[in-house]
């Protein structure tokens, strides 16, 4: 029997196809990933063709996500590595430094803005002035918001002289193409990725390992956990709320929190773990955050690089500005900062509604501080584990509040969650949902228990891991796909952040 190649099939692999970008966890990435390692060792010491062959990647990757909307991330990078060049040879405190530094900010924040709210403004006009101004045919280039902010970061240090430009063009563009952490992060900052760049390649056994470990967790976190549970139970519930009890509400408010963070987390561990694997180490992005005692702590703890960049680049010269006004500056500077954590993550008024309610927590927790801390010590609860247990009791059920807005088609349609919760709970139909949906329940408890596990003993298992022979690893890694293939049936669902 003859051996046909349907060329055109093969052809789609290697072009654009809206709707399917390359995911991490996709048949086409493990085949993707294995050539560019094999090129990547072939060039190991020669920089340049290592650093090249990279970059190519990276842009195909991206173009395999983007299509034509790759030339953004070029645009951008160009313009701001040159901005960057401009900016560290002008002097300090001159007008033409000043004026090159804000029209470079415009050019980033101008094509963010542009491909992310123009609609979203649209409708605002609309709605204000009963207006009919169309909605554009605006496409989201995937990864706008982070490959924007690494971009700014990068202008923004050179600006305050806390970092000098680089001298090489091929390695500022490998650290903005680069593709481990170019969809969804982590958010890293040029001064801890270019010298990474700039060194000699290093991958040990142990990161070759501990690379391997986070694939397989991503992957079960990703696929098993957050794909399942929101495809057969969280956009059921939430795609029309008041058709279900309280009980079912309240666990899909749960079971959406649990696929937030398994998504987002599961996709970063998955970065961190391709990025060992070709010597370089990317920043954390997640901390057990729901093990977090205040909302400080969460945001400690949840979507570090996003967070500490707001408060380097947003919160902090804010806190300067308003310093006179003390306790309040304060509180304002944090609540600006929250309301443009909600506004980042979308044009959608749910997520400035996420933004203001933390924003509101935040402030809250400011003018909360002493009057808590006078009842804590006068209860004799201070540093116990009672009041530990309950402050991460309630913080977490705060957390859990903001996400449902953050889910909710509409403000409304959240509140409709929260209106069944309290007004419709119906507790005897907690078991015949279990019942009904026992695989959901115990990928629920499965999820958590695995999250609220001490750290020593997830240190212990990653370095179990880690101690074994590669051949192992491999095999362990390979028994992980073939259970990820099992919950495949409806195919991949894209990252929730992807849209962000």
């Amino acid at each position: 029997m003859p051996f046909n190649i349907d060329f055109s099939k093969v052809l789609q692999l290697f072009t654009y196809q809206e709707g399917d970008p390359l995911l991490f966890s996709t048949s086409f990435f493990i085949f993707f990933f294995f050539t560019l390692l094999l090129f990547y060792r072939l060039f190991a010491y020669k920089k340049n063709l290592r650093i090249f062959t990279l970059i190519i990647f990276s842009l195909f990757f991206y173009y395999k996500a983007a299509g034509e909307y790759f030339l953004i991330l070029v645009v951008m990078t160009v313009a701001n590595y040159y901005a960057g060049q401009i900016l560290g040879n002008l002097k300090e405190g001159t007008g033409k430094r000043r004026f090159i530094f804000v029209l470079t900010l415009v050019v980033n924040l101008g094509l963010l803005g542009y491909f992310k709210y123009t609609n979203f403004f649209i409708r605002i006009i609309n709605d204000i002035s009963s207006g009919h101004i169309d909605a554009l045919d605006i496409f989201l280039p995937i990864g706008i918001s982070f490959y924007t902010f690494k971009g700014l970061s990068y202008v923004i240090d050179i600006y305050m002289r806390t970092f000098q430009p680089v001298k090489s063009f091929r390695d500022f563009s490998l650290y903005m193409f680069f593709f481990a952490d170019l969809l969804i992060g982590p958010i890293d900052r040029a001064a801890d990725m270019l010298p990474q760049i700039q060194s000699d390649i290093n991958v040990p056994k142990e990161n070759i390992g501990r690379g391997t470990y986070l694939i397989m967790s991503g992957l079960f976190k990703k696929i098993v956990i957050a794909d399942f549970i929101g495809l057969n139970f969280v956009d059921r519930i939430f795609g029309d709320p008041t058709r279900y009890t309280g009980v079912e509400n309240l666990l899909a408010s749960y079971a959406y929190t649990l696929q937030l963070y398994c998504d987002f987390s599961g996709y970063t561990d998955m970065a961190i773990g391709v990025a060992l694997l070709l010597g370089f180490n990317i920043m954390d992005n997640f901390n057990a955050p729901f093990k977090a005692t205040s909302i400080t702590d969460f945001w400690r703890r949840w979507h570090i690089s996003l967070s500490s960049w707001l408060l380097d680049y947003l919160f902090a010269p804010l806190q300067m500005k308003l310093r006179n006004l003390r306790i309040y500056g304060n509180a304002i500077a944090l609540f600006i900062t929250f309301v443009a954590i909600g506004f980042w993550h979308g044009s959608n008024w749910t997520f400035i509604f996420f933004g203001f309610l933390h924003g509101l927590y935040m402030t809250a927790s400011i003018f909360l501080k002493k009057p808590k801390t006078k009842i804590y010590n006068k209860l004799k609860l201070t540093n116990t584990k009672i009041l530990k247990f309950s402050q991460g009791v309630i913080t977490f059920h705060l957390v859990v509040f903001s996400f449902i807005f953050f889910r909710a088609f509409s403000i409304q349609s959240g509140w409709d969650v929260v209106n069944q919760i309290f007004s419709f709970f119906k507790g005897v139909v907690f078991m015949q949902f279990v019942d009904a949906y026992p695989m959901i329940i115990i990928l629920m408890v499965i999820g958590y228990v695995l999250h609220f596990l001490p750290e020593k003993l997830e240190k212990w298992t990653e370095n179990f891991v880690v101690r074994m022979p590669i051949v192992i690893q491999a095999l362990l890694l390979t028994a992980m796909i073939l259970l990820v293939i099992q919950f495949k049936f409806a195919g991949l669902q894209p990252n929730i952040y992807f849209k962000f």
